[in-house]
């Protein structure tokens, strides 16, 4: 008799348990618990970088400038045609600072361009500063970092000095400063005293004077300077400013307020009182517009340091610890991956037939 096949091949072979001690089966991270732990420690390593990295490169001071600032005041000057000192008149100093972005590259340094003029009602509605009661042109050139000069690249004069210019140096700390006084043509030593607001921005205030000091000279008639009997005479210059008000503020040291007095003389050669008044400014000051311009640019670079330094590498770091602990969780559990069972791919059909 033959034996019944069902009782040699049967349907359904009998599952074997795992031996002891046997691992379970493996369970495969998934690619998004993967991901998300990458992202996480890419923003960990992001953080130091943008704090250490990044932000002492964006503090810099900006090459490719092109900035103009206005003084306006009353005072007096000396009318050269009528040869006699004009009173309460209008006097407007306006300043126009031109980035020469090619000398910056090719040296790694701030280069300006700096034109200066000082206007009377008369000499200001020529918009000329060939004809302007005075004109000077200059050309600055600092570090970018420290906002020291750097004696290179033509600048002008090669006497060039001091800490602040069109600003001064980043994070402003509470104490004395020098800032380039060009009619003096030397840096001024100025003082902090206190903090105060301009059109919603704190600042530091910084105040200084110039005492009366010698200039240069100037030929002129000699009666101008109570000379009479003497046809023309080198007559000596002498300039003062009583005061020197500048306003910055602190994380960028963009200037924001500024007012100065300046007084402009003429003596005559060995004399210690003045003859002629040539230019007298009392407390002229920033226009509106230009308080409203720099503060402008005071806020968006504040806003990028603040930026670059503070919220993005806090950010990063918080992001990223969080993010590196969920992937972390993630890949432990492998979430999302199916078993692995060499016993569910090797069953047959369940009729018997493999």
């Amino acid at each position: 008799m033959s034996a019944d096949p069902s009782a040699r091949t049967p349907a359904h072979p009998p599952s074997r348990a795992p031996e002891p001690g046997a691992p379970a089966a493996a369970r495969r991270a998934s690619p998004l618990s993967l991901l998300v732990l990458g992202i996480g420690v890419f923003l960990l390593v992001l953080a130091p970088l943008l704090a250490w990295y990044v932000t002492p490169r964006a503090k810099v001071t900006p090459v490719d400038v092109d900035v103009t600032t206005v003084f306006t005041g009353t005072g007096s000057y000396f009318d050269a045609e009528a040869l006699l000192t004009r009173q309460r008149q209008k006097i407007t100093i306006t300043r126009h600072v031109l980035g020469d972005v090619a000398a910056s590259e090719r040296s790694g340094r701030a280069v300006w361009d700096v034109s200066t003029t000082v206007d009377t009602p008369g000499t200001l509605a020529l918009h000329d500063p060939r004809r302007a009661f005075q004109w000077t042109t200059e050309r600055w050139v600092t570090d970018r970092r420290s906002n020291g000069p750097v004696h290179c690249c033509g600048e002008a004069p090669t006497r060039f000095d001091g800490d602040a210019y069109l600003k001064f140096p980043f994070d402003l700390e509470k104490r004395g400063y020098r800032w380039w006084d060009n009619t003096l043509g030397a840096a001024v030593p100025l003082r902090f005293t206190g903090t105060t607001t301009a059109w919603g921005v704190t600042g530091y205030r910084f105040t200084g004077s110039v005492p009366a000091t010698r200039t240069g000279s100037r030929q002129v008639p000699g009666r101008l300077v109570g000379r009479p009997r003497q046809g023309q005479i080198q007559a000596e210059e002498w300039y003062a400013n009583s005061r020197i008000e500048l306003v910055a503020e602190p994380r960028t040291g963009r200037i924001i307020d500024a007012a100065i007095s300046p007084l402009k003389t003429l003596r005559a050669p060995g004399a210690r009182s003045d003859a002629v008044t040539l230019l007298r400014g009392e407390r002229l000051r920033f226009t509106p517009a230009t308080r409203r311009a720099q503060v402008r640019l005071a806020e968006a670079d504040r806003d990028k340091l603040a930026l670059v330094s503070g919220t993005l590498p806090w950010g990063a770091a918080g992001a990223g610890g969080l993010l590196a602990l969920v992937g972390v969780v993630l890949v432990v559990r492998g979430v999302g991956a199916p078993p692995c069972s060499s016993e569910a791919e090797n069953l047959g059909d369940p009729d018997g037939r493999s």
